[in-house]
């Protein structure tokens, strides 16, 4: 965990890599949390308060709007991965940067957005974001998100940290009813629109030609292909995932990992947007599924039980895949994916083999 208080131009040293810091408020952290939490490059994603005046402030104290604090995240990421430019592009996405008075149904200055720059190149490059994001018109009302100087953070509670994975029931239900996804859909939806135009699903008669059996029941009908007999549970070559009915990207060779399970699992997916996740009532416990976006494919199941750093297992059929081998990223029209494996970077994360208490997929 970050300590409790970081200052401009802060850096933390690992072992192996420095890391950068960011820190920007967008309304309810559990949401801005889970939103930058799956994106490569991302090494912590941590929630907390910044911007008031009362030291170590309680959620009850920030929640009151007394203390002064916004309801933020701070990122420690890797540049070579993850450019600053990109966070911001992140950050855009998700959020309604042109309301004043907080996010959606969360009201009062401790919901604000805000970008609390950690030196003057973040500033410059914030501010140049802004005004760019301005100049686009993709609003009819002015940006008015504040760009400001870090001061001090201090994480928040233990309980609100990844409070999306300890509570996904009650986390889905308020992320539905806050009006959050409507309105990045609503703002968003051309280059939806054009995903989905390149990403489109078949018919059924034209699937029951182009797939096997096997691919047809595990997409279309939420079959479970059997572990260890399968295309890729144990491949290790470099290259990405994707949907095999349309073809969206999904998962990458650089985020695999052995679970042990004999299905191939992913610590996070390559494009999170064209991820799905849905409550799954059909065992007697409560799973999440995971589907395409565009092609609504079954895909498998998402567990919580996966390795560092985010803590998660993607847990997908092979039958639901075709691998694209990263010498063909360009020729498949996935070009801008070549960049994930530049020399010198790991494949995959090697997780410990865990077959005593993994949940089975299905």
């Amino acid at each position: 965990m970050l300590p409790a208080k970081r200052g401009y131009g802060d850096t933390m040293h690992t072992n192996d890599q420095t890391l950068a810091t960011a820190t920007f408020a967008g309304g309810c952290f559990w949401c801005t949390e889970s939103d930058f939490e799956p994106y490569e490059g991302i090494v912590e994603v941590i929630p907390g308060y910044t911007g008031g005046h009362e030291e170590n402030p309680t959620y009850e104290e920030v929640c009151s709007g007394r203390t002064g604090h916004m309801e933020a995240v701070q990122i420690l990421f890797d540049e070579k991965r993850i450019s600053y430019e990109q966070l911001l592009d992140v950050f855009w996405r998700h959020l309604d940067p042109t309301d004043p008075g907080g996010q959606f149904v969360d009201r009062g200055a401790q919901y604000r957005s805000a970008i609390f720059c950690h030196d003057e190149a973040q500033r410059e490059t914030a501010l140049r974001s802004k005004q760019a994001l301005q100049d686009s018109g993709r609003f009819q009302r002015p940006v008015v998100t504040e760009v400001l100087p870090i001061k001090h953070f201090y994480p928040a509670e233990d309980y609100h940290r990844g409070y999306h994975k300890k509570n996904p029931l009650r986390y889905q239900l308020y992320r539905k009813h806050s009006g959050r996804d409507r309105f990045i859909h609503r703002i968003w939806s051309q280059q939806m629109s054009d995903d989905s135009q390149r990403f489109s699903k078949p018919s059924d008669d034209l699937l029951r030609q182009q797939l096997s059996t096997l691919q047809y029941q595990v997409t279309q009908q939420e079959a479970t292909e059997p572990p260890f007999n399968n295309a890729y549970w144990d491949h290790k070559e470099e290259g990405i995932y994707v949907d095999v009915v349309s073809g969206e990207p999904l998962f990458s060779s650089t985020h695999k990992f052995d679970s042990g399970t004999g299905w191939p699992s992913f610590y996070r997916p390559l494009v999170p947007e064209n991820i799905v996740e849905r409550s799954d009532h059909r065992l007697l416990m409560v799973r999440t599924e995971v589907r395409s976006r565009q092609a609504d494919s079954h895909l498998g199941h998402l567990f919580d039980d996966g390795p560092h750093p985010t803590g998660l297992r993607y847990c997908v059929n092979s039958a639901a895949l075709t691998f694209i081998p990263k010498e063909h990223l360009e020729e498949k029209g996935h070009g801008g994916f070549t960049r994930l494996f530049t020399s010198g970077r790991p494949d995959t994360v090697t997780g410990d083999r865990r077959e005593d208490h993994l949940p089975e997929q299905d």
